[in-house]
């Protein structure tokens, strides 16, 4: 007995010692297989970093025209992004007329906030082929405002006109969701048009510190960050959010350097928009005062001792540290909002339209956010054209 005992002890033992080496096998295959898949797309990601970037600077030197429709195309496919779980409800609950009336009101939205524009531009552009019609441009443009209010009303009266019983708590939501995304994303994408419009600095220099501060904020992160910032990003650390605060400060010195010398960014659009680019340059104006050295004087008790009494400085680098200090501190509540709205509905990016990125909204939660501040600002400390007799009057 004991020696039958004694075998089926050493049989159980040796069972145990196989399926022990079969699951080491399989989690060591496994553990390979997600290597394997980190690997393929992590070189995914990096092929379609290199493309986006590649594909930026190719439209920035095509000209400004190109670069709104940039900012037009990113508008649309954010929205289209955001609004999809919206529309995905929609279908399922058969309201077709909610889908539309989002498209309505953001094609709505954009003509009321660029319409005047893009009829200048047409205008002033002399197109032959449009020249009978320049009466009709010129009578839409005086009703531009009453016009775009009658397209507003005829949304709201389909709004009304499709409301269904069982459903009305829903599609009063959907109707608030829309509003919400044509505020937080249509009307700031009009800003940073108008960021272009102003010149092509004031729309690659946010750009580009809202890029440095994502990179050095993972950076920094991963490397000495300890201290959770917020619940929603739990891999968002206190060391990361200030660490990237002083590289995008550095980062934002070399931009300006390196971006102010050329006529064809600081120079606000002219008559040739459709014409100009970077091979081509049309655009020429009397520079701003802020790329222009300044001599400042400086306070005499801190700085007697050092010798010094008074420095010379370009105003843009003190003007690009404030934005850079907007693109670190605050700009990034942009991506954090998307966050907080992904994991509202479950959801991981909110689309797959850039390989190895998610989204389009994925890439320009925090843009939006610091186009609308550098407009702001622009027009605030830095546009000459703030003051007028008409504005005082007013």
């Amino acid at each position: 007995m004991s020696t039958s005992k004694g075998k089926q002890n050493g049989k159980a033992t040796v069972a145990k010692k196989s399926t022990t080496k079969v699951n080491d096998k399989d989690a060591g295959a496994s553990s390979l297989g997600q290597n394997e898949k980190k690997k393929q797309t992590f070189i995914v990601r990096t092929i379609w970093t290199f493309v986006m970037i590649a594909g930026f600077f190719l439209i920035l030197a095509s000209g400004q025209s190109y670069s709104i429709l940039l900012v037009l195309f990113c508008e649309l496919a954010t929205f289209k992004e955001c609004i999809a779980v919206t529309t995905a409800s929609s279908r399922a609950k058969n309201l077709p007329v909610n889908k539309i009336l989002n498209w309505y009101l953001v094609f709505t939205t954009i003509y009321y906030l660029n319409g005047l524009d893009i009829l200048k531009i047409i205008l002033e552009s002399n197109f032959t082929i449009l020249t009978p019609y320049t009466d009709w441009f010129i009578l839409i443009a005086s009703h531009h405002r009453f016009i775009c209010y009658c397209f507003y009303v005829g949304g709201f009266i389909m709004f009304v006109s499709s409301l269904r019983k069982g459903y009305l708590k829903f599609q009063m939501a959907s109707l608030c969701a829309t509003h919400m995304a044509l505020l937080f994303i249509v009307f700031q994408a009009h800003l940073i048009i108008n960021n272009i419009i102003n010149g092509l600095f004031w729309f690659l220099l946010p750009c580009g510190l809202v890029i440095v501060n994502d990179i050095f904020a993972y950076l920094c992160g991963i490397t000495f960050g300890r201290t959770k910032l917020l619940e929603i990003s739990p891999k968002k650390t206190l060391e990361g959010f200030l660490g990237a605060w002083f590289f995008t400060a550095i980062a934002s010195i070399i931009l300006t350097r390196l971006l102010s010398p050329y006529q064809y960014l600081i120079c606000p659009v002219n008559n040739s928009i459709l014409y100009s680019n970077y091979w081509n340059d049309l655009n020429h104006c009397e520079v701003n005062p802020i790329f222009r050295s300044q001599t400042y004087n400086l306070n005499h008790v801190i700085f007697e001792r050092l010798g010094m009494t008074s420095i010379t400085i370009k105003p843009i680098y003190i003007h690009s540290l404030n934005l850079a200090t907007f693109a670190s501190l605050f700009a990034p509540f942009g991506g954090f909002f998307a966050s907080g709205l992904k994991r509202t509905f479950k959801v991981k990016d909110f689309g797959h339209s850039i390989p190895g990125h998610g989204g389009i909204a994925d890439r320009v939660d925090c843009q939006f956010l610091m186009g609308s501040f550098t407009n702001l600002y622009f027009e605030t400390f830095i546009s000459e054209k703030r003051f007028s007799v008409e504005t005082i009057v007013s």
